[in-house]
Parts: structure tokens; C-alpha cells; sequence
């Protein structure tokens, strides 16, 4: 129980004091572990199939499918947030035709999907923080940031997917330089 409350803690700090960026991520995050554990459910890997727990966890996939969709922001994302939304929806159906049929590939689809989606976005921000550190050289705020979250003591090394798992770093960045989530 006691680990059970930490671990609760832990993702209740994280979620709070997360960027909209890293907020994004852990959104797929969710729905990749829930796609994940689905697909297991349905094979049946730790022993008879439990189609309780697949639908379970299709149902939070399909949650998470619906926030993605909820928080896109297509009109400033344009073309690209329209073709994002009609992909959301596809995903979505997948799960709605793998939970009543117990379809365990459809379920294996969105989960890569969601990897890929996730994945480029980390590209994408990694891109603009890179961006950023080469524009403003001089910023202390940004490059003690990247310090701190390398533990170095000299000036931050450039950009890489690790400075992500770092909230000090997108929230040390000059508000309103990064505009990823919606």
C-alpha cells in the first residue's frame, strides 16, 4: 500500500508540475502502456485470456485517444492538426472494433502509432530546444538549466531526448518559446 501511495505521489507531482510539452508525452505514455497491457490481456500471456482487463484498458486507451483529440488545436495547427484529428479518429474506432471483436492486432496498431506519434514530437522538441540554445547562446537561465539536469558544473552540452525528462529545462525556456501541445 505504502508503494502505492508513493508511486501515486510521484505521478501526481510530475503531472503538476509538467510542461504542456512533457505533458503530451506522458499522455502517449498512457495510452501506449494501456494499449500494451490490452494486447497482453487479450493473448492471453500470463495464461488464459482476460478480456475484463483488455477492456479495461482499451477503455483508457480510447480516454487518452479522446484527450489527444479534445486538446489538438486545429485551427493553428492547419492542414497538419486536421490530418492529425482524422488519425486520432481512426485510432479511436480501431479500439472501439478490437475491444468487441477481441482483436488483439487492431490493438497492436494504435500502440504503434501512439510509439510513432510520440516519438515524433520528441524529435520535434528536441529540434526546438536545440534551436533555441543556438539562438540564444548567452541565455544563463537556460544553459544553468541544462546543467543542473546533466549534474555538470560547466556549460550544458547541447540537446539531446534525455533534457525531456527534465521539467527545469522547458520551464527555465523564455515562456511562450514552445508551442508543441495545442
Amino acid at each position: 500500500m505504502y508503494n502505492n501511495n508513493a508511486q501515486l505521489k510521484y505521478q501526481a507531482t510530475r503531472i503538476s508540475t509538467a510542461t504542456k510539452e512533457q505533458l503530451l508525452l506522458i499522455t502517449y505514455d498512457i495510452g501506449i502502456k494501456a494499449c500494451h497491457v490490452a494486447e497482453n490481456a487479450m493473448i492471453g500471456k500470463n495464461g488464459a485470456p482476460d478480456y475484463d482487463l483488455a477492456n479495461k484498458e482499451i477503455l483508457r486507451a480510447q480516454e487518452v485517444i479522446r484527450e489527444l483529440m479534445v486538446t489538438l488545436n486545429k485551427e493553428r495547427a492547419g492542414e497538419m492538426g486536421e490530418k492529425l484529428s482524422q488519425l486520432y479518429d481512426y485510432m479511436y474506432n480501431l479500439l472501439v472494433d478490437a475491444n468487441i471483436k477481441k482483436e488483439p492486432d487492431n490493438v497492436k496498431t494504435v500502440r504503434g502509432m501512439l510509439e510513432e506519434l510520440k516519438s515524433t514530437w520528441e524529435s520535434a522538441l528536441v529540434n526546438l530546444l536545440q534551436e533555441y540554445q543556438k539562438e540564444h547562446p548567452d541565455d544563463k537561465e537556460f544553459a544553468s538549466a541544462m546543467s543542473e539536469l546533466k549534474g555538470e558544473s560547466k556549460p550544458a552540452a547541447p540537446v539531446t531526448s534525455s533534457v525531456l525528462k527534465s521539467t527545469a529545462v522547458t520551464k527555465n525556456v523564455k515562456a511562450g518559446s514552445f508551442t508543441l501541445a495545442g
